[in-house]
């Protein structure tokens, strides 16, 4: 949506959120103005990189495409990240004109190969960037030897780690310090191309909106799809609440232990669970004054399902939704409605900059 002109584009997003939260029937509750994060500070960003003709392709692909839209500069990001590609097109470039000897068949009969294409994912922590290269090829002494010279050579890396594909473990080659984000005021240690929300300025809007609608109510939270931590560390700061940390993500949620236990965190408990398939039900819930939720753009159908059939004495009092998708998110206001809960307001946040998505937060109240 570059080419429209700044006030246009404004109200294109407004529009937008409007039209996906027409499908709820209740039209009572308050859409507040978005909020507006501005170019410049993403700090995370997945690229495709391909050898093509003596040369490497580094970029984004193509709408619908697998063409490499080449690139050296990207409005969206950090200037850490953008002064540091043309570093990582040189890495790749050494990298893949270095032979690879491997072993195939039941003779193992040697063969050479070469990394011709893969994905680089790059986060700025606040510390530095964590990067990962990820290639369907083993790193062989050369290649190890080639990214350990290179990284410690650049300031602006921290980490540098390699995988075969997007759902493999990730193997560190270097880590001159573990990355780490700021929650609140804890120093958040995150695994090698973990999920982070896009900038450090939208991460800091959603949680001041999220510890406005959770208010002083507090007590006993929920914290569902809470990923490496982002809303249950700044929860966690008042001692008078004690917040149950919900994910499936076993990498995610190994950091977030490892984390809490270093700082001495004792009113986070972690659980290991996929809400999609096993939500919690009325008996897991009852015992919780505020659940917030944050999914993914599918969003949380199972689970508000569950709240929204709660005997009325036994719901929590209030709910704190944060959605990327407000398609999904007017879908599951709507259950939630029809299960005895109030929408009061709703407050979009522009963190997907020039694009047709929008996050927002809202607040629900039990009737």
């Amino acid at each position: 949506m570059r080419h429209l002109e700044e006030k246009q584009y404004r109200q294109y997003k407004i529009d937008l959120v409007k039209k996906a939260l027409q499908s709820i029937t209740r039209q009572n509750f308050v859409l507040n103005y978005p909020i507006f994060i501005g170019e410049g500070v993403r700090r995370r960003a997945s690229f495709a990189f391909r050898r093509s003709k003596g040369r490497i392709l580094l970029g984004f692909n193509a709408f619908h495409s697998n063409e490499i839209v080449d690139l050296s500069f990207c409005p969206q990001l950090t200037a850490r990240l953008n002064r540091n590609l043309d570093f990582f097109r040189n890495l790749l470039a050494e990298i893949c004109r270095t032979p690879i000897t491997v072993k195939e068949g039941k003779k193992g009969k040697s063969k050479t190969i070469y990394v011709d294409s893969g994905d680089l994912w790059l986060t700025e922590a606040e510390n530095g960037i964590d990067a990962v290269l990820e290639f369907n090829c083993p790193l062989n002494l050369d290649l190890r030897q080639i990214i350990f010279e290179q990284v410690s050579a650049n300031g602006d890396i921290v980490r540098i780690s390699h995988r075969l594909s997007a759902d493999k473990q990730s193997e560190t080659i270097i880590e001159k310090a573990a990355p780490y984000i700021v929650a609140g005021q804890t120093m958040v240690y995150i695994p090698a191309g973990t999920f982070l929300q896009p900038s450090k300025e939208g991460q800091e809007v959603l949680t001041d909106l999220v510890l406005k609608y959770v208010g002083s109510s507090g007590g006993k939270i929920a914290d569902l799809f809470c990923g490496v931590g982002t809303f249950s560390y700044p929860l966690a700061t008042d001692k008078n609440n004690k917040i149950t940390a919900v994910d499936s993500s076993s990498a995610l949620l190994e950091g977030f232990k490892i984390s809490i236990n270093r700082q001495m965190i004792s009113n986070i408990e972690i659980i290991n669970r996929n809400l999609f398939k096993y939500p919690l039900d009325e008996k897991e819930l009852a015992p919780f004054d505020v659940v917030v939720f944050d999914p993914p753009r599918a969003g949380a159908k199972e689970q508000v399902a569950k709240l929204a059939h709660m005997s009325e004495e036994k719901r929590p009092n209030r709910l704190v939704a944060v959605s990327c998708n407000p398609e999904t998110f007017a879908r599951d206001a709507e259950i939630l409605q029809n299960g005895g809960y109030t929408l009061r307001e709703v407050t979009p946040v522009d963190q997907f900059v020039y694009t047709s998505h929008c996050e927002l937060v809202a607040y629900f109240e039990k009737n």
